[in-house]
C-alpha cells in the first residue's frame, strides 16, 4: 500500500465516483476547514463505511482524523490559561487586547468544535513575536544571560581564524559521547505485540561528522539505514511486556567539526543548469517547497533583481533575520505549507525559516537542500534544522537561517552562518519527508523531519504524546 505522507484529502475528489461522493468529500473538507472536528470525524467514518474505497483512500481519510487529533493536542489552552500568563506582564489585559494580538498573528488561536482554543505556546510566543510585548517582558523579568551567545562569541572567532590559516575548511572538531533513549510507557501497547522503533542515528557520509563509534545498543538485533536513505536511523523491534515500559537505547561517540567558507560574490561561478544536481535541487518538492504565487511575489519583494547567488542568499537571510523572530512551532505535520505560514504569521522556528530559505533559493535558481539533527551546544541541546546551499566552484555550503538571527560585534561572525556552521552539531537528515529503512507501515508522527524518533505497532502509529525521548551528551574534549 502506498504511504501518503502529507494531508491531501482534496485528492480524493478526483477518484470519487458520482456527484454524491464528491459532495460528501466537499462536506468533510468544509467541516475540517471550519474547525468542526467532531462532525468531520463522524462524516469520515460514515464515508468509509458506506463506500467502496481503495486502501490509499482509506489511509488518507484516516490520516485526516489523525491530523485533527494532533491539532487538538496542539491547541489545548483556554482564554483563562492565556490570560494567567500574560497578566504578569499586562495586568490590564482584556478581550480587546487579546483580539488585537490575535489579528496581528502574535497570539495563535483557532476554533475547534465551536470553542476558541489557543496554541499551547501561544502566551509565551506573544513575548517572542510582538516587539512591544518582548520589551515589556524584559522590563519585568530583566534580561537573562545567553550562555549560548557567550559560547559562540568565543567559538566562532576561533573557527574563522583557523580557516583563514588553512586550506582545510573543517576545523575544531568536538568529540562527544551521545546516549539516546526512547521509552514507550508500560501498557501503551498490548502485551506480546511487536513495537517497531526508529531512532535518530549519525550520518556517516558527511565531511563534518567523523570517527563514529557505536558503543552499545540495548537490543539483541538492530538495523542501521544505508547512507542513501536521507533519514539516518537505527531500527529496533521489541515485544511489549505487561506492566513494563519498552526502552530503546543506544550510545555512540563521534567528532563533529565546524566549517566556514568566507565566501565573496566574486567566488561564485555560473551554474551548470543541465546537471542532475542543479535540476534536482532547484525544483519544487511537495508539500512545502512550492513556487506558489505567494512565494513568487515574496521573492520579488525580498530578492528584487539581484542575480548573484551569494547575494541572493544573503538577501533572503537578512530578511529572515530582520522580520521573523523565533517562536515555538505547531507540529509540522499539521501545516499545509510551512514557508507560506511563516510569511503570513511573521515568525518561525528553525525548520520553518529553513524551508522558506530553501524554497526562495530554489525559486531563484540556487540549489539548496534540507539538513537537520540536533544542536549540541553545552547547556543548549535540542532538535535543530538548517540548510545546505550549492555554490558552483565551491560545492555544498552549510547555512543556518535560524542562527543567522544572532548578532555579533565582529562583521565576519555576524555573517558566519550564511556560509558556515559551528562544531556542535549532530547530522541525522539530508532531506525532508523521505522514506524510512525499513519502511514505516503507518503515518509518521513527524511528516517533515526526523529527530525524536518514530514508533508504531500493528494497531497503528504511536504519536509523540504516547512516548518520551531523551538525549544525554558527554563532552570528551
Amino acid at each position: 500500500m502506498k504511504k501518503i505522507l502529507v494531508p491531501i484529502i482534496a485528492a480524493l475528489v478526483l477518484t470519487a465516483c458520482g456527484n454524491n461522493k464528491q459532495s460528501e468529500i466537499d462536506s468533510i473538507n468544509s467541516e475540517i476547514a471550519a474547525g468542526n472536528f467532531t462532525v468531520a470525524d463522524s462524516l469520515i467514518d460514515g464515508y468509509i463505511s458506506q463506500n467502496r474505497l481503495s486502501e490509499d483512500e482509506i489511509y488518507s481519510l484516516n490520516f485526516q482524523k489523525d491530523l485533527m487529533h494532533r491539532k487538538r493536542l496542539d491547541f489545548r489552552k483556554n482564554k483563562e490559561d492565556v490570560l494567567e500568563y500574560i497578566s504578569k506582564y499586562y495586568p490590564e489585559a482584556d478581550d480587546a487586547m487579546l483580539e488585537k494580538w490575535e489579528n496581528a498573528k502574535a497570539l495563535e488561536a483557532m476554533i475547534i468544535d465551536g470553542e476558541k482554543k489557543y496554541f499551547n505556546s501561544a502566551a509565551r510566543n506573544l513575548f517572542r513575536i510582538d516587539k512591544d510585548a518582548r520589551k515589556r517582558k524584559i522590563d519585568v523579568d530583566g534580561e537573562n544571560a545567553d550562555e549560548l551567545q557567550l559560547l559562540l562569541e568565543k567559538h566562532l572567532p576561533e573557527v574563522m581564524s583557523q580557516a583563514k590559516e588553512s586550506p582545510v575548511r573543517q576545523s575544531l572538531p568536538k568529540k562527544m559521547k551521545i546516549t539516546y533513549t526512547l521509552t514507550v510507557p508500560a501498557n501503551a501497547v498490548p502485551a506480546s505485540e511487536t513495537i517497531r522503533c526508529w531512532l535518530p542515528y549519525p550520518r556517516t557520509d558527511s565531511r563534518r561528522q567523523a570517527n563514529i563509534e557505536l558503543l552499545s545498543v540495548d537490543a539483541a538485533d538492530y538495523l542501521i539505514s544505508p547512507d542513501e536513505y536521507p533519514h539516518k536511523s537505527m531500527y529496533i523491534e521489541k515485544t511489549a511486556k505487561e506492566n513494563e515500559p519498552a526502552v530503546f537505547k543506544y550510545s555512540f561517540v563521534m567528532s563533529s567539526a565546524a566549517e566556514w567558507f568566507d565566501l565573496k560574490p566574486e567566488n561564485i561561478k555560473p551554474y551548470d543548469r543541465e546537471s542532475e544536481l542543479y535540476r534536482k535541487y532547484t525544483g519544487e518538492r511537495s508539500t512545502h517547497v512550492i513556487f506558489s504565487n505567494m512565494i513568487k511575489e515574496f521573492s520579488a519583494k525580498v530578492v528584487g533583481n539581484e542575480t548573484n547567488p551569494l547575494l541572493v542568499s544573503n538577501k533572503i537571510l537578512q530578511y529572515i533575520k530582520d522580520s521573523y523572530p523565533w517562536a515555538s512551532a505547531l507540529e509540522y505535520s499539521t501545516m499545509d505549507n510551512i514557508p507560506e505560514y511563516v510569511i503570513e504569521n511573521n515568525h518561525g522556528d528553525c525548520g520553518m525559516v529553513g524551508l522558506l530559505y530553501i524554497t526562495l533559493c530554489r525559486y531563484n535558481g540556487i540549489p539548496a537542500k534540507w539538513q537537520s539533527g540536533f544542536m549540541l551546544h553545552p547547556g543548549d541541546v535540542n532538535l535543530h534544522d538548517w540548510a545546505e546551499t550549492y555554490f558552483e566552484g565551491i560545492g555544498w555550503v552549510p547555512v543556518d537561517p535560524s542562527f543567522i538571527r544572532r548578532s555579533f560585534d565582529d562583521s565576519d561572525a555576524n555573517a558566519f552562518y550564511s556560509n558556515g556552521i559551528d562544531a556542535y552539531r549532530w547530522i541525522v537528515n539530508d532531506d525532508y519527508s523521505r522514506e524510512f529503512y525499513p519502511a514505516k507501515k503507518f503515518p509518521r508522527s513527524e511528516t517533515v523531519d526526523f529527530q525524536r524518533g518514530e514508533v508504531e505497532w500493528s494497531g497503528g502509529n504511536l504519536y509523540f504524546n504516547k512516548w518520551k525521548w531523551n538525549i544525554d551528551v558527554e563532552y570528551l574534549d
